[in-house]
């Protein structure tokens, strides 16, 4: 695994570990954190096909 994917993948649980530590009535910023970890969610996916962790074979035998 890169770099690039192992700190997106940090960031994504960090992000989701913060806003589970969040109070209820903090709806602002708990939609904040979860979009943030949904777009670093994408961003380790991403680097994981860009450094090629996930082959994609298009001809299916």
């Amino acid at each position: 695994m890169s770099k690039s994917a192992l700190s997106f993948l940090v960031m994504a649980l960090m992000a989701l570990a913060i806003d589970i530590s969040l109070p209820l009535d903090e709806n602002t910023a708990s939609a904040l954190l979860k979009i943030a970890a949904g777009v670093f969610v994408v961003l380790f996916v991403l680097a994981l096909v860009i450094g090629r962790k996930i082959k994609f074979d298009p001809v299916l035998r």
